[in-house]
């Protein structure tokens, strides 16, 4: 468990039944993505680093992935 919360250390701010703090969460979560996704895909159009930051694009989502889902399951009670 603490190795979650080194990775992903904002989900576990959430108070258990709180709705309020999971909805910022869950919001800042979603404007992270959206801002680095859209500059992400800006710059993956360079052709010579393309293929690094679709890369870096891809481990992005997989980690705001795994971040809205640590906070459902903070919130839920069940982490």
């Amino acid at each position: 468990m603490n190795f979650l919360r080194t990775l992903w250390p904002t989900p576990f701010n959430i108070k258990e039944k709180d709705v309020a703090s999971f909805i910022v969460q869950l919001i800042i979560f979603i404007i992270i993505c959206v801002v680095v996704g859209i500059l992400i895909g800006v710059l993956a159009k360079v052709p010579v680093l393309g293929l690094i930051f679709k890369i870096i694009g891809s481990l992005m989502e997989a980690y705001s992935v795994i971040g809205i889902v640590l906070c459902v399951l903070k919130f839920l009670g069940l982490v």
